[in-house]
């Protein structure tokens, strides 16, 4: 592998002032080897999933360029996620911080550890709206384009930052 990917990754926090925490985390990105962080979309505040009480949520995307192999950038981002301190102790609890890798390139894969693209990525405003903010033409294997998507999600709670 030695021309760059593209990928794009969620970053999400409701936990310990969560806007400071995706806010770092986009900052460790830049830190990953073989790895460029292209943009970052505008910080979204959204309602959570799953379990409603609990903080609501900040969350990104962001787009990089990348040597790394899948399952290798997505071993970086767990261990980013470690040393924000995040624990997963139940399914759709509270985080320190959440990075999912959404998309590489037009790959996809599915197998024990890695599934792309991201299963319910399309279903989540908190991903279709920032992802559309930084590539508007960005199209999900299978799904079609994100920006289609933006209808399916309108009546998410999502809020843009100032």
């Amino acid at each position: 592998m030695n021309f760059p990917h593209q990928a794009f990754v969620a970053l999400g926090a409701n936990l310990d002032d969560p806007v400071a925490q995706v806010r770092a985390a986009a900052e460790a990105l830049t830190g990953l080897p073989q790895t460029k962080v292209l943009r970052l979309s505008s910080l979204y505040r959204t309602a959570p999933i799953g379990i409603h009480a609990q903080p609501d949520f900040i969350n990104a995307v962001a787009a990089l360029e990348t040597k790394l192999a899948p399952h290798d950038l997505l071993a970086a981002l767990f261990a980013i996620e470690a040393r924000f301190g995040r624990r997963r102790d139940f399914h759709h609890a509270p985080r320190t911080l959440d990075l999912d890798l959404l998309l590489y390139d037009a790959q996809t894969i599915d197998d024990e550890t890695l599934t792309l693209p991201h299963p319910r990525m399309h279903l989540r405003a908190f991903v279709v709206a920032p992802l559309v903010e930084i590539a508007p033409d960005c199209r999900i294997p299978g799904r079609g384009s994100a920006r289609a998507w933006l209808a399916a999600v309108s009546l998410q709670r999502i809020n843009i930052l100032p």
